[in-house]
């Protein structure tokens, strides 16, 4: 097993290339992280009806969720105890029951094995048929709406494991009295690491100023917050959180006079929603950024979730579903779609913009060198608080810092060192430990000076002397 220790440091904001490139990296992670966490399958309105079912993906192991006769929900691995086949080859659909193509062995929507060809000729012996039923994920729970399994009997409970990253993804998922449904699922391949990808909602928003800025002008007509002439936002300061289990997000603040969409009909609906959408969730959580729930569920701002599953370390598979409110006029459904697909799809402004960096970012790491090369994490924010009021969990005031990506690499590190949910849980509880880091960094030039301290008393400056120390034998250790 590789010890993650030696390549990835939240408190000394260092993580190593070596983890988006190794082969043996890549399939401990399958191990370690994909086998024992909670990953979502699907939203209750892609299994309208008894039978309904979808196939999809925990790390590489190919499942089948599917609607049971009395509305609940299961899901087990999409391969034949036979010869290992798929049983089900459609993407989703529904059915009363499930046949492998190779020799015909068919299950029942629970996963149970059901009849086999030729079964008593073949079998003159006997085959008990109890014992071959296709192998099923054992924790299945839903979060109001939102279907995740493990394979991990031992992990905590879906909302413990959620933790306070809770009261952010209801921003998302809770806005409307009447629900939501996902529509128009895309999916896509790229030749880029899957963490590449999770990082950026979890994280980054600062580069959406420069690898967007082309898209953003060509949508920032009409807008008081865009400066034509340097061609980037003139954004307020906004917030980012993260949540001892490697979740995270970030967002801008309430920019007066957004960037506006194209589309007359979906800014005059969101305009009417939007006082009630205050009044269940607060003004605050009425403004959406980006989030990701670890270790690959990710939000977006414009009526979009994902989930990108890992195929190899050089390369990922994204799926993304348009996510509309259910009593919304069909119109503004397909307005929604639209947008969707002018920016977050295949083809999208900004996804291509995303796709060039992850693909050219991983191109360079097939090189020895670069592999060994460790990356920057250590743009710190400021005011970092823990459980502020209206901002629960781990939160900096600055939408520009990299600490829930080092709290997100720190949990990921801890997971992939093989300790227990127990221990996890004990490890991980209380402030993330990035917030034990020294935020002191230098700051955009409209940071308000108050946010930074102005004094650092002895004990302080020791530490981080040994912080500094510690990651230059860190940066040391890896490169050798």
């Amino acid at each position: 097993m590789v010890d993650m220790t030696k390549l990835i440091d939240p408190v000394g904001g260092y993580v190593s290339g070596k983890i988006f490139a190794d082969d043996e990296i890549y399939s401990q992670e399958l191990e370690q992280v994909w086998k024992r966490t909670w990953v979502f399958l699907a939203h209750e309105t892609m299994l309208p009806k008894k039978g309904s079912y979808i196939q999809t993906y925990i790390g590489e192991d190919p499942v089948v969720v599917v609607r049971q006769k009395d509305g609940s929900v299961r899901a087990f691995m999409n391969q034949c105890r036979h010869r290992g086949m798929r049983i089900c080859r459609a993407d989703r659909g529904q059915a009363k029951s499930f046949m492998c193509s190779f020799h015909g062995w068919a299950y029942g929507l629970d996963g149970t094995l059901v009849s086999i060809p030729h079964e008593k000729t073949a079998y003159p012996q006997g085959i008990d048929k109890t014992k071959l039923s296709a192998v099923s994920v054992p924790r299945i729970e839903n979060y109001k709406g939102f279907i995740f399994g493990s394979w991990d009997e031992t992990i905590p409970p879906l909302e413990e494991y959620l933790g306070n990253a809770k009261y952010y993804l209801d921003g998302y998922i809770d806005r409307y009295a009447g629900g939501m449904e996902a529509i128009a699922v895309h999916k896509w391949v790229l030749p880029a690491n899957w963490k590449f990808n999770v990082e950026q909602p979890t994280s980054d928003m600062q580069h959406s100023e420069i690898s967007h800025v082309s898209a953003v002008e060509a949508l920032a007509s009409g807008s008081d917050t865009f400066d034509r002439k340097k061609g980037r936002e003139k954004i307020p300061t906004g917030r980012q959180f993260f949540s001892p289990f490697g979740h995270g997000g970030a967002w801008f603040g309430r920019r007066g006079k957004e960037i506006p969409n194209t589309t007359p009909s979906l800014i005059e609906w969101e305009n009417s929603v939007r006082s009630s959408i205050e009044e269940r969730l607060g003004e605050f959580r009425e403004v959406r950024g980006h989030m990701n729930v670890f270790p690959n569920f990710m939000l977006l701002g414009n009526y979009t979730f994902r989930v990108t599953h890992p195929r190899g370390p050089h390369e990922m598979e994204i799926w993304s579903w348009a996510f509309v409110p259910k009593d919304a006029p069909e119109e503004v459904k397909e307005a929604i779609r639209m947008d969707v697909m002018r920016t977050f799809s295949p083809g999208g402004m900004f996804e291509q913009d995303d796709a060039e960096n992850w693909e050219e970012m991983q191109r360079i790491l097939r090189g020895a060198k670069a592999r060994e090369t460790g990356f920057t994490y250590n743009m710190r924010g400021v005011d970092v608080s823990q459980d502020e009021d209206g901002y629960p969990g781990g939160s900096t005031a600055h939408v520009y810092s990299d600490n829930a990506a080092l709290n997100m690499y720190g949990f990921y590190r801890d997971m992939m060192n093989g300790h227990s949910w127990e221990e996890l849980v004990e490890m991980r509880s209380g402030t993330p430990e990035v917030a034990e880091a020294d935020f002191s960094a230098v700051m955009p030039d409209d940071a308000d000076s108050k946010n930074i301290s102005a004094e650092i008393d002895i004990d302080a400056e020791n530490a981080k002397a040994a912080r500094i120390e510690a990651a230059a034998d860190t940066a040391a250790a890896a490169s050798s």
